[in-house]
């Protein structure tokens, strides 16, 4: 009894690597959206900048984002082999 106690404290982590490295991509599609998604202000308020509509920032960039959240679900979601 006491032998079966010991050997289930082995503690396991809860993702695979592949669950891991699947994750670390969705992260880094994420980042890549919101780096994307940065600038396009003007320094004087007085002033409008056009390029705050272009498409890098309403179109691309969202859509890296939506992209790396549904990288990191599937990374989730994803079961090992064991």
């Amino acid at each position: 009894m006491a032998k079966e106690k010991k050997q289930g404290n082995k503690s396991e982590f809860l993702f695979t690597k592949k669950n891991y490295i699947i994750m670390l991509i969705g992260v880094a599609f994420i980042a890549l959206g919101f780096i994307l998604m940065a600038g396009g202000g003007s320094d004087n308020p007085e002033v409008f900048n056009e390029e705050i509509y272009n498409f890098r920032r309403i179109r691309l960039a969202p859509t890296l984002v939506i992209i790396g959240l549904a990288i990191e679900i599937y990374a989730i979601m994803a079961k090992s082999k064991k």
